[in-house]
């Protein structure tokens, strides 16, 4: 967006802090939030429909989860502590980059200071324990809503969104890597997998297809690269299944060193499921990363893992109930150089279409310019008149 002429002031409502990319990030210190004592009365004094609504909505329906909760509340604290300065220095549009927290400050900031505001929803937002505690609410009055996949697309325009204002724009690469030689002997198989060991990536049953191939004798080594509170229970699943030998958890890896194990890799496996609490992932980008890099691509069709890839296309499809169709694809890949080949040239079409961080930049940019030319139909309650700030 920088390098588009985009002026960008970034603030951080939790962690963060210091560059990102050269521009500075505004850290939220939580000790303001003491100051709420009294910035809560004088802005309902200045907007008193806002506070009734937001009592309404505390008095008449109840938070997914406690987690969800409190971050709602820190988008609403961000909204007061922050309202006088946004008043004073006006964004032009101020978008919120998830449709918790921040989305309830951007939503809170509209209603109190009238300034127009976009919101992103992902995977996370619409759907742990039934998603976002306040999202139709705050997204029904954005200029436009920006989401990743087409699953997600379809899921906010489900809830009683405008679909004109529901825009899919993916993420991207920055630079395209150079595609990587396919090995020539793929024995054993070299098998990767990138994810935070948590429910919803199904790892259980991930270990369980490198059971079904040390029973087919089909010579492998896989790793996993992540952390997660899951890490101790997988382990030791993969000694009961007898596969630690051929298992490496690595633990958490820093990007450039995710990349040399992709380089590594022969075959991406991804076993996503969709967990317990109703959370699962949309498209990772660790698999248009291993797409572009010319890594071989294995998941489950769950979530939008499967925009990308179009089975016998782009890559491979596979239940995780069937561990035996995994064994089956992992050995057609271990040998079928032609059809490995095709899948990789497609594959790596795909991300250069669709995951080109500067095409889909410049795709963001002209909704924002869009956004802002336009009058909006939905406008926030006229200004009171207010006692002058503290």
């Amino acid at each position: 967006m920088k390098a588009l002429g985009v002026q960008l002031r970034l603030f951080s409502l939790w962690g963060g802090g210091g560059s990102f990319r050269g521009l500075p990030v505004a850290h939220f210190n939580k000790w303001r939030l003491l100051t709420l004592i009294w910035l809560i009365p004088y802005e309902s004094i200045r907007r008193p429909r806002v506070l009734g609504q937001l009592l309404r909505g505390l008095g008449t329906r109840r938070a997914p989860s406690w987690l969800n909760f409190w971050e709602n509340m820190l988008g609403a604290g961000f909204a007061c502590l922050y309202a006088r300065a946004f008043r004073h220095a006006p964004p032009t549009l101020v978008h919120a980059a998830w449709g918790g927290a921040p989305a309830t400050a951007a939503w809170i900031l509209w209603r109190i200071n009238g300034q127009r505001f976009s919101a992103a929803a992902h995977a996370y937002d619409i759907y742990e324990y039934g998603g976002d505690w306040w999202l139709h609410d705050k997204l029904q009055h954005a200029a436009f809503v920006h989401t990743s996949t087409e699953m997600g697309r379809r899921a906010l325009i489900a809830r009683g969104l405008s679909a004109d204002r529901v825009i899919c724009i993916r993420r991207g690469l920055d630079r395209m890597p150079a595609m990587k030689v396919l090995r020539t002997l793929r024995t054993p198989l070299q098998l990767v997998c990138v994810a935070r060991l948590v429910e919803k990536k199904g790892l259980d049953h991930q270990l369980r297809v490198y059971a079904a191939l040390r029973a087919a004798h089909v010579p492998f080594a896989a790793r996993i690269i992540g952390e997660g509170p899951l890490r101790s229970e997988l382990e030791k699943l993969a000694g009961h299944l007898g596969v630690s030998a051929h298992l490496t958890f690595t633990g958490h890896l820093p990007l450039h060193e995710v990349w040399t194990q992709l380089e590594w890799a022969d075959v991406l496996l991804h076993t996503g499921i969709i967990a317990s609490n109703g959370d699962r992932d949309g498209l990772p980008n660790v698999i248009p990363e291993a797409m572009s890099v010319g890594v071989l691509v294995l998941t489950s069709p769950v979530a939008a893992t499967t925009e990308a890839i179009t089975q016998g296309v782009t890559g491979l499809v596979a239940s995780v109930e069937t561990p035996a169709d995994w064994v089956a694809a992992l050995r057609r890949l271990s040998h079928d150089d032609v059809f490995a080949e095709k899948l990789r040239a497609e594959a790596r079409a795909w991300v250069e279409h669709n995951f080109d961080a500067h095409q889909n930049a410049r795709r963001l940019l002209s909704q924002f310019e869009k956004a802002i030319a336009t009058t909006p139909t939905v406008t926030a309650p006229s200004p009171k008149v207010a006692p002058a700030a503290p």
